[in-house]
């Protein structure tokens, strides 16, 4: 009987134990947010990935009744603030709003200090860019076949910006030449806040970029085309890519929220529900909209398959292009 209940009792402490182990995580799952968040945005203010992610941290402050402070780590092509997000500590409190490229267009150009589907876990899709292709008005052309046409006539005397070496806009840019058999150079910055500067001044004459649309709306730029399917409202009479011309575009892009991969499932879960529901608020879809994205309510697993091909579509067009990171 002794021999029985001691074993009883040892089998219940070891019970006892294991419940302790698990409770502070699971204290740390209903607690959560325990303190302010950090959203890195990996670009400059002004960019369309840090007007993305302010949009969205006003939200998440009021979903999660907690401090969300953005974060600008730029550099790198953004892969300084994504290395910054992989390397935090995985509670939920460092969140990276990344750009498809720091995920899908970088790995393929340099050795980043991440890998994106091993170190991130995606929570929100915030938007699917729906970039402009617009141009200067110095540039005698009001269509994109006119565009085309003048570029052919004058092989490397366009330039066209980008908010970056490896940015969307930059593939972009070397996915039109490859298309339309064009020659354009390209003209790399910090951020297309200060791309879509110098093309309102002219120093760039083509921009692809979603930060272009109300630069169209009031006339200081011309907008050709929109990338995607579907038409913007806030752009009428500019045509979709197709509808302009160049048919089956492939090249898709867009601003995702991202944790690091061992955080912890529950506070995941959480995430990804906060998210789900600020993506599907409609003054939220408005704010996002206005700013070329199209907000996509996804499952995580949803989105990394989503991710993977756009992955391998920009590897294609990374190789076929020749582009480098230099």
């Amino acid at each position: 009987m002794t021999g029985r209940t001691t074993t009883r009792r040892h089998v219940l402490g070891a019970g006892a134990a294991l419940a302790a182990m698990a409770l502070p995580f699971q204290l740390r799952a209903e607690a959560y947010p325990g303190r302010p968040i950090s959203y890195v945005v990996p670009f400059p203010p002004g960019a369309t990935n840090d007007n993305s992610g302010r949009i969205v941290a006003r939200k998440l402050a009021e979903k999660l009744g907690q401090t969300i402070v953005v974060d600008n780590k730029s550099g790198g092509g953004g892969s300084i603030g994504a290395e910054f997000v992989a390397r935090s500590k995985p509670d939920g409190h460092t969140l990276l709003n990344a750009s498809t490229g720091n995920l899908t267009i970088a790995p393929h150009l340099v050795r980043t200090g991440y890998e994106p589907f091993r170190d991130f876990k995606p929570v929100g899709y915030v938007g699917a860019s729906r970039s402009v292709f617009a141009i200067h008005p110095s540039v005698p052309a009001n269509t994109l076949q006119e565009l085309i046409a003048f570029a052919k006539a004058n092989p490397g005397k366009l330039n066209f910006g980008s908010a970056g070496n490896g940015s969307g806009g930059h593939l972009a840019g070397e996915y039109l030449k490859l298309r339309a058999g064009i020659d354009m150079v390209h003209v790399p910055y910090r951020g297309s806040a200060a791309a879509a500067k110098d093309a309102t001044a002219g120093l760039v004459q083509v921009l692809i970029d979603p930060i272009t649309a109300p630069l169209v709306r009031t006339g200081q730029l011309r907008g050709l085309a929109v990338s995607g399917n579907d038409l913007r409202d806030d752009l009428p009479g500019v045509p979709s890519i197709a509808d302009a011309g160049i048919a089956d575009w492939e090249l898709s892009s867009g601003f995702v929220a991202v944790a690091p991969s061992a955080t912890p499932a529950p506070v995941l879960a959480r995430l990804s529900e906060v998210f789900a529901e600020i993506l599907s608020d409609a003054a939220t879809i408005t704010s996002l909209n206005a700013i070329g994205l199209k907000p996509l309510v996804l499952t995580p697993d949803e989105i990394v398959v989503r991710l993977k091909k756009e992955s391998d579509t920009n590897r294609r067009i990374i190789q076929a292009a020749n582009i480098t990171a230099d």
